[in-house]
């Protein structure tokens, strides 16, 4: 049966191109800021930008971290990010297993 998550969170961004997403990924786990980074290549976002209807292809990113990270890893992606507005939407995490839940607070404490 799934456990509850009260701290368990999804941040959802973007980035140009998969180069950029890896970099972003790869650079906020290893700072243990999130413990994954899936990346989603090729998807098409469309949204208003000083006045005008834009359109790009960029990579998503889905991070796994938790509620205490949230501050920090936002911080810390608005350095590294290439956008002047990168997104940062927080989803939480009604449940999850259990084992994969413990994993994901164990990957983001230091060592």
């Amino acid at each position: 049966m799934p456990e509850a998550s009260p701290s368990a969170r999804i941040v959802l961004t973007t980035a140009a191109n998969p180069e950029e997403a890896r970099h972003l990924g790869r650079t906020l786990v290893e700072e243990r800021l999130a413990a994954c980074a899936t990346l989603i290549p090729a998807v098409e976002s469309i949204y208003h930008w000083e006045g005008a209807v834009e359109s790009a292809r960029e990579t998503m990113l889905l991070l796994k971290t938790e509620e205490g990270q949230l501050a920090a890893l936002e911080a810390r992606l608005h350095e590294l990010h290439s956008y002047q507005t990168p997104e940062f939407l927080v989803l939480r995490v009604e449940s999850g297993s259990a084992s994969y839940l413990e994993w994901m607070r164990a990957s983001l404490q230091r060592p």
